[in-house]
Protein backbone atom coordinates (compact mmCIF):
# COMPACT_ATOMS: atom_id res chain seq x y z
CA UNK A 1 0.00 0.00 0.00
CA UNK A 2 2.87 2.29 0.89
CA UNK A 3 4.58 1.43 -2.40
CA UNK A 4 1.38 2.21 -4.31
CA UNK A 5 1.11 5.59 -2.58
CA UNK A 6 4.74 6.34 -3.52
CA UNK A 7 4.08 5.37 -7.15
CA UNK A 8 1.03 7.59 -7.28
CA UNK A 9 3.02 10.44 -5.74
CA UNK A 10 5.88 9.91 -8.21
CA UNK A 11 3.44 9.90 -11.13
CA UNK A 12 1.81 13.08 -9.86
CA UNK A 13 5.20 14.74 -9.47
CA UNK A 14 6.21 13.67 -12.98
CA UNK A 15 2.95 15.02 -14.36
CA UNK A 16 3.52 18.33 -12.59
CA UNK A 17 7.07 18.55 -13.94
CA UNK A 18 5.84 17.69 -17.45
CA UNK A 19 3.18 20.37 -17.26
CA UNK A 20 5.74 22.82 -15.94
CA UNK A 21 8.06 21.95 -18.80
CA UNK A 22 5.26 22.38 -21.32
CA UNK A 23 4.37 25.71 -19.77
CA UNK A 24 8.03 26.77 -19.96
CA UNK A 25 8.25 25.72 -23.62
CA UNK A 26 5.05 27.63 -24.37
CA UNK A 27 6.46 30.68 -22.62
CA UNK A 28 9.65 30.42 -24.72
CA UNK A 29 7.59 30.09 -27.90
CA UNK A 30 5.62 33.21 -26.94
CA UNK A 31 8.86 35.07 -26.22
CA UNK A 32 10.27 34.01 -29.61
CA UNK A 33 7.02 35.04 -31.30
CA UNK A 34 7.12 38.40 -29.53
CA UNK A 35 10.72 38.90 -30.63
CA UNK A 36 9.72 38.08 -34.19
CA UNK A 37 6.83 40.54 -33.98
CA UNK A 38 9.16 43.24 -32.67
CA UNK A 39 11.63 42.78 -35.57
CA UNK A 40 12.14 46.07 -37.40
CA UNK A 41 9.66 46.60 -40.21
CA UNK A 42 9.79 49.05 -43.13
CA UNK A 43 8.77 52.54 -42.06
CA UNK A 44 8.96 55.28 -44.71
CA UNK A 45 12.39 54.06 -45.86
CA UNK A 46 14.47 56.32 -48.12
CA UNK A 47 15.27 53.40 -50.41
CA UNK A 48 12.18 52.32 -52.32
CA UNK A 49 11.40 49.22 -54.36
CA UNK A 50 12.14 49.02 -58.08
CA UNK A 51 9.12 48.35 -60.26
CA UNK A 52 9.22 46.34 -63.53
CA UNK A 53 9.57 48.28 -66.77
CA UNK A 54 6.44 48.60 -68.87
CA UNK A 55 4.87 50.66 -71.60
CA UNK A 56 7.65 50.41 -74.19
CA UNK A 57 7.01 49.69 -77.87
CA UNK A 58 8.23 46.09 -78.41
CA UNK A 59 9.47 46.83 -81.95
CA UNK A 60 11.44 49.85 -80.72
CA UNK A 61 12.90 47.81 -77.85
CA UNK A 62 13.97 45.07 -80.27
CA UNK A 63 15.64 47.60 -82.56
CA UNK A 64 17.46 49.16 -79.62
CA UNK A 65 18.57 45.72 -78.44
CA UNK A 66 20.13 44.98 -81.82
CA UNK A 67 21.96 48.30 -81.80
CA UNK A 68 23.18 47.66 -78.24
CA UNK A 69 24.84 44.40 -79.32
CA UNK A 70 26.00 45.57 -82.76
CA UNK A 71 29.81 46.13 -82.92
CA UNK A 72 29.43 47.93 -86.24
CA UNK A 73 28.62 51.05 -84.25
CA UNK A 74 32.37 51.17 -83.51
CA UNK A 75 35.13 51.97 -85.99
CA UNK A 76 36.84 48.66 -85.27
CA UNK A 77 33.70 46.61 -85.78
CA UNK A 78 34.68 44.89 -82.54
CA UNK A 79 33.28 47.00 -79.69
CA UNK A 80 29.59 47.19 -78.91
CA UNK A 81 27.69 48.86 -76.07
CA UNK A 82 27.64 45.43 -74.43
CA UNK A 83 31.45 45.31 -74.40
CA UNK A 84 31.65 47.78 -71.51
CA UNK A 85 28.12 47.21 -70.18
CA UNK A 86 27.99 43.43 -70.32
CA UNK A 87 24.47 42.28 -69.51
CA UNK A 88 25.79 38.93 -68.38
CA UNK A 89 28.03 40.64 -65.80
CA UNK A 90 25.73 43.06 -64.03
CA UNK A 91 25.78 45.60 -66.86
CA UNK A 92 29.47 46.42 -66.38
CA UNK A 93 32.82 44.96 -67.48
CA UNK A 94 34.38 44.26 -64.04
CA UNK A 95 37.53 46.18 -65.01
CA UNK A 96 38.99 49.16 -63.12
CA UNK A 97 38.68 51.19 -66.33
CA UNK A 98 37.35 49.99 -69.65
CA UNK A 99 39.29 48.95 -72.76
CA UNK A 100 38.53 51.08 -75.80
CA UNK A 101 39.57 51.38 -79.45
CA UNK A 102 43.01 49.92 -80.21
CA UNK A 103 43.21 48.60 -76.63
CA UNK A 104 43.38 52.09 -75.19
CA UNK A 105 42.83 52.32 -71.45
CA UNK A 106 39.69 54.24 -70.58
CA UNK A 107 39.83 57.15 -68.15
CA UNK A 108 37.19 55.96 -65.69
CA UNK A 109 35.31 52.94 -64.34
CA UNK A 110 32.36 51.85 -66.47
CA UNK A 111 29.12 52.32 -64.49
CA UNK A 112 26.45 49.65 -64.81
CA UNK A 113 23.75 50.16 -67.42
CA UNK A 114 21.26 48.26 -65.27
CA UNK A 115 18.66 50.61 -63.77
CA UNK A 116 20.48 53.53 -65.40
CA UNK A 117 17.12 55.00 -66.39
CA UNK A 118 16.59 55.70 -62.67
CA UNK A 119 19.64 58.01 -62.45
CA UNK A 120 18.99 61.75 -62.44
CA UNK A 121 21.88 62.29 -64.89
CA UNK A 122 24.26 60.00 -66.80
CA UNK A 123 28.05 59.45 -66.59
CA UNK A 124 30.05 59.90 -63.41
CA UNK A 125 30.32 63.64 -64.06
CA UNK A 126 26.69 64.05 -65.13
CA UNK A 127 27.53 65.51 -68.53
CA UNK A 128 24.53 63.77 -70.13
CA UNK A 129 21.05 64.71 -68.95
CA UNK A 130 19.44 61.43 -70.03
CA UNK A 131 20.02 58.07 -71.68
CA UNK A 132 19.59 59.48 -75.20
CA UNK A 133 22.41 61.95 -74.65
CA UNK A 134 24.54 59.26 -73.03
CA UNK A 135 24.07 56.80 -75.89
CA UNK A 136 25.63 59.12 -78.43
CA UNK A 137 28.76 59.81 -76.39
CA UNK A 138 30.77 56.55 -76.54
CA UNK A 139 30.12 56.12 -80.28
CA UNK A 140 32.12 59.23 -81.16
CA UNK A 141 34.63 59.08 -78.29
CA UNK A 142 38.10 58.30 -79.72
CA UNK A 143 39.00 56.38 -76.54
CA UNK A 144 35.89 54.22 -76.71
CA UNK A 145 34.15 53.23 -79.95
CA UNK A 146 36.11 55.80 -81.99
CA UNK A 147 33.49 56.13 -84.72
CA UNK A 148 31.40 59.15 -85.70
CA UNK A 149 27.69 59.74 -85.81
CA UNK A 150 27.82 60.24 -89.58
CA UNK A 151 29.68 56.97 -90.13
CA UNK A 152 27.25 55.03 -87.95
CA UNK A 153 24.27 56.46 -89.84
CA UNK A 154 25.92 55.58 -93.18
CA UNK A 155 26.50 52.01 -92.00
CA UNK A 156 22.94 51.55 -90.79
CA UNK A 157 21.43 53.09 -93.92
CA UNK A 158 23.44 50.65 -96.05
CA UNK A 159 21.82 47.66 -94.34
CA UNK A 160 18.35 46.95 -95.82
CA UNK A 161 16.96 45.20 -92.74
CA UNK A 162 17.90 48.12 -90.49
CA UNK A 163 16.35 50.57 -92.97
CA UNK A 164 13.13 48.58 -92.86
CA UNK A 165 13.09 48.37 -89.05
CA UNK A 166 13.76 52.09 -88.56
CA UNK A 167 10.93 52.88 -90.99
CA UNK A 168 8.59 50.50 -89.18
CA UNK A 169 9.36 52.03 -85.78
CA UNK A 170 9.80 55.71 -86.63
CA UNK A 171 8.00 56.06 -89.96
CA UNK A 172 10.99 57.63 -91.69
CA UNK A 173 12.88 56.75 -94.87
CA UNK A 174 16.12 58.23 -93.57
CA UNK A 175 17.99 57.33 -90.40
CA UNK A 176 19.51 59.99 -88.15
CA UNK A 177 21.55 59.69 -84.99
CA UNK A 178 18.48 60.87 -83.07
CA UNK A 179 16.60 57.67 -83.91
CA UNK A 180 19.69 55.59 -83.11
CA UNK A 181 20.11 57.05 -79.62
CA UNK A 182 16.36 56.95 -78.98
CA UNK A 183 16.16 53.23 -79.78
CA UNK A 184 19.18 52.52 -77.58
CA UNK A 185 17.66 54.51 -74.71
CA UNK A 186 14.31 52.72 -74.97
CA UNK A 187 16.02 49.34 -74.80
CA UNK A 188 18.11 50.47 -71.81
CA UNK A 189 14.94 51.60 -70.04
CA UNK A 190 13.86 47.96 -69.94
CA UNK A 191 17.05 46.93 -68.10
CA UNK A 192 15.65 47.26 -64.60
CA UNK A 193 16.13 44.63 -61.90
CA UNK A 194 13.05 44.37 -59.66
CA UNK A 195 12.24 41.72 -57.07
CA UNK A 196 15.47 41.93 -55.07
CA UNK A 197 15.19 40.41 -51.59
CA UNK A 198 15.32 43.91 -50.09
CA UNK A 199 12.48 45.02 -52.38
CA UNK A 200 10.39 42.07 -51.20
CA UNK A 201 11.13 43.06 -47.61
CA UNK A 202 10.10 46.65 -48.36
CA UNK A 203 6.81 45.28 -49.69
CA UNK A 204 6.07 43.34 -46.50
CA UNK A 205 7.79 39.97 -46.82
CA UNK A 206 9.54 39.80 -43.42
CA UNK A 207 11.38 36.61 -44.36
CA UNK A 208 12.92 38.05 -47.53
CA UNK A 209 16.03 39.12 -45.60
CA UNK A 210 17.64 37.45 -42.61
CA UNK A 211 18.70 38.97 -39.27
CA UNK A 212 22.26 39.72 -40.38
CA UNK A 213 21.06 41.45 -43.54
CA UNK A 214 18.58 43.49 -41.52
CA UNK A 215 21.30 44.45 -39.04
CA UNK A 216 23.44 45.52 -41.96
CA UNK A 217 20.66 47.67 -43.37
CA UNK A 218 20.02 49.34 -40.02
CA UNK A 219 23.75 50.04 -39.60
CA UNK A 220 23.82 51.40 -43.16
CA UNK A 221 20.76 53.55 -42.47
CA UNK A 222 21.67 54.79 -38.99
CA UNK A 223 25.25 55.61 -40.01
CA UNK A 224 24.00 58.03 -42.65
CA UNK A 225 24.87 56.06 -45.82
CA UNK A 226 21.25 56.36 -46.91
CA UNK A 227 21.56 60.15 -47.11
CA UNK A 228 23.32 59.67 -50.46
CA UNK A 229 22.27 56.15 -51.43
CA UNK A 230 18.51 56.57 -51.59
CA UNK A 231 15.60 56.30 -53.99
CA UNK A 232 14.71 53.31 -56.14
CA UNK A 233 18.29 53.04 -57.37
CA UNK A 234 19.88 53.35 -53.91
CA UNK A 235 21.96 56.13 -55.46
CA UNK A 236 22.06 58.10 -58.69
CA UNK A 237 20.05 60.98 -57.20
CA UNK A 238 22.76 63.57 -56.44
CA UNK A 239 26.37 64.69 -56.85
CA UNK A 240 28.60 64.24 -53.82
CA UNK A 241 32.25 64.95 -53.09
CA UNK A 242 34.50 61.91 -52.92
CA UNK A 243 36.43 62.44 -49.70
CA UNK A 244 34.36 64.56 -47.31
CA UNK A 245 36.14 63.83 -44.02
CA UNK A 246 39.45 62.67 -45.47
CA UNK A 247 40.77 63.39 -48.99
CA UNK A 248 40.54 60.54 -51.46
CA UNK A 249 43.99 59.70 -52.81
CA UNK A 250 44.02 58.36 -56.37
CA UNK A 251 46.15 58.32 -59.51
CA UNK A 252 43.02 58.77 -61.63
CA UNK A 253 43.02 62.16 -63.36
CA UNK A 254 39.26 62.65 -63.52
CA UNK A 255 38.22 66.00 -62.08
CA UNK A 256 34.64 64.83 -61.62
CA UNK A 257 31.93 67.42 -62.05
CA UNK A 258 34.59 70.15 -62.36
CA UNK A 259 35.42 68.77 -65.80
CA UNK A 260 31.94 69.82 -66.91
CA UNK A 261 31.38 73.05 -64.98
CA UNK A 262 34.96 74.33 -64.91
CA UNK A 263 34.50 75.23 -61.25
CA UNK A 264 37.17 74.16 -58.77
CA UNK A 265 34.50 73.73 -56.09
CA UNK A 266 33.18 70.80 -58.15
CA UNK A 267 36.49 68.94 -58.18
CA UNK A 268 36.03 65.31 -57.04
CA UNK A 269 32.25 65.73 -57.16
CA UNK A 270 30.68 62.65 -58.75
CA UNK A 271 27.22 61.28 -59.33
CA UNK A 272 26.52 58.92 -56.44
CA UNK A 273 26.63 55.41 -57.94
CA UNK A 274 23.74 53.00 -57.62
CA UNK A 275 24.08 50.19 -55.10
CA UNK A 276 21.65 48.00 -57.01
CA UNK A 277 23.33 44.71 -58.03
CA UNK A 278 26.51 46.06 -56.45
CA UNK A 279 27.87 42.58 -55.67
CA UNK A 280 28.07 42.07 -59.46
CA UNK A 281 29.68 45.38 -60.46
CA UNK A 282 33.14 45.22 -58.88
CA UNK A 283 35.64 46.89 -58.76
CA UNK A 284 34.27 50.02 -57.10
CA UNK A 285 34.58 53.84 -57.23
CA UNK A 286 35.22 56.01 -60.28
CA UNK A 287 38.79 54.71 -60.49
CA UNK A 288 37.94 51.08 -59.79
CA UNK A 289 40.39 51.08 -56.87
CA UNK A 290 38.32 49.03 -54.39
CA UNK A 291 38.28 45.37 -55.37
CA UNK A 292 35.78 44.11 -52.79
CA UNK A 293 32.61 45.33 -51.14
CA UNK A 294 34.23 45.05 -47.70
CA UNK A 295 37.06 47.32 -48.85
CA UNK A 296 34.61 49.79 -50.36
CA UNK A 297 32.47 49.91 -47.20
CA UNK A 298 35.54 50.48 -45.03
CA UNK A 299 36.83 53.32 -47.22
CA UNK A 300 33.47 55.03 -47.56
CA UNK A 301 32.87 54.86 -43.82
CA UNK A 302 36.16 56.62 -43.08
CA UNK A 303 36.20 59.14 -45.94
CA UNK A 304 32.54 60.09 -46.12
CA UNK A 305 31.28 59.56 -42.57
CA UNK A 306 34.37 59.74 -40.39
CA UNK A 307 33.47 56.34 -39.00
CA UNK A 308 35.65 53.26 -38.59
CA UNK A 309 33.28 50.34 -38.99
CA UNK A 310 34.08 47.25 -36.93
CA UNK A 311 34.69 44.01 -38.86
CA UNK A 312 31.30 42.60 -37.86
CA UNK A 313 29.58 45.82 -38.97
CA UNK A 314 31.29 45.60 -42.35
CA UNK A 315 30.20 41.97 -42.70
CA UNK A 316 26.61 42.94 -41.87
CA UNK A 317 26.57 45.86 -44.32
CA UNK A 318 28.01 43.70 -47.09
CA UNK A 319 25.32 41.10 -46.38
CA UNK A 320 22.68 43.83 -46.73
CA UNK A 321 24.19 45.15 -49.97
CA UNK A 322 23.87 41.71 -51.53
CA UNK A 323 20.10 41.83 -50.92
CA UNK A 324 19.96 44.61 -53.53
CA UNK A 325 20.63 42.14 -56.37
CA UNK A 326 17.40 41.85 -58.35
CA UNK A 327 16.13 39.79 -61.24
CA UNK A 328 18.60 40.17 -64.10
CA UNK A 329 17.31 41.03 -67.60
CA UNK A 330 16.46 37.92 -69.58
CA UNK A 331 15.81 37.99 -73.31
CA UNK A 332 16.66 36.22 -76.53
CA UNK A 333 19.95 37.37 -78.03
CA UNK A 334 19.34 39.36 -81.20
CA UNK A 335 20.36 38.08 -84.63
CA UNK A 336 21.96 41.11 -86.27
CA UNK A 337 21.10 41.95 -89.88
CA UNK A 338 23.92 41.29 -92.36
CA UNK A 339 25.89 44.07 -93.98
CA UNK A 340 25.33 44.73 -97.68
CA UNK A 341 27.97 45.16 -100.36
CA UNK A 342 27.69 48.92 -99.80
CA UNK A 343 28.26 48.81 -96.04
CA UNK A 344 31.52 50.55 -95.04
CA UNK A 345 33.87 47.91 -93.70
CA UNK A 346 35.43 48.03 -90.26
CA UNK A 347 38.99 49.31 -89.78
CA UNK A 348 40.06 47.72 -86.51
CA UNK A 349 43.72 48.78 -86.63
CA UNK A 350 43.34 52.27 -88.06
Amino acid sequence: MVKMKKSIASYALASILCLAGSAGAMAQDKTAEAAKTERYKPNNELIVAIEPANGQNPAEVELGKKLFFDPRLSRSGFISCNSCHNLGMGGSDNLPTSIGHNWQEGPINSPTVLNSSLNFVQFWDGRAANLREQAGGPIANPLEMASSHDLVVNILESIPQYKEEFKQVYGTDSITIDEVTKALAVFEETLVTPNAPFDRWLKGDENAINDQELRGYLTFKNSGCVACHNGANAGGTSFQKMGVIEPYVTDNESAGRAGVTGKDVDRMMFKVPTLRNVELTYPYFHDGAANTLAEAVNIMGRLQLGRKFADNEIEDIVAFLKTLTGDQPRFEMPILPPSSDLTPRAKPFE
